[in-house]
């Protein structure tokens, strides 16, 4: 996981998504082709890589604030958001994919007492 700024979010989104503003959270899963092939194969002992996470502090803060919720809550939820979507969830897919996603997001928080009153 990578914790950086707006700047290289926005960087980042224009690169990856074409979209030329900063966002507050990208997943760039370690397989993400449809074959579902490994690029190698890791030892048995060792825990799957997902891929990578990179989210911006300063979206962390502003978000924090506009949602009435402390910065660790939303540092929470965007990692839960982002290994979400490593793990194949999409919420731009539809509304039900974007419901489901929502009730594994809040999941996780309330798992970590960081429910929507934490």
């Amino acid at each position: 996981m990578r914790i950086t700024d707006d700047a290289e979010l926005h960087a980042l989104n224009q690169a990856y998504r074409h979209t030329d503003q900063p966002t507050d959270v990208l997943s760039f899963a370690a397989n993400d082709d449809d074959t579902g092939d490994a690029a190698f194969i890791l030892p048995p002992d060792l825990p799957h890589f997902l891929g990578d996470i990179v989210l911006s502090y300063e979206r962390v803060l502003a978000q924090a604030a506009e949602y009435g919720h402390t910065s660790e809550r939303e540092l929470a939820y965007l990692v839960a958001h982002g290994t979400l979507h490593l793990l194949g969830f999409d919420h731009e897919r539809g509304a039900a994919d974007a419901a489901l996603m929502r009730q594994h997001e809040e999941a996780a928080m309330l798992l970590l007492g960081l429910g929507r009153a934490g």
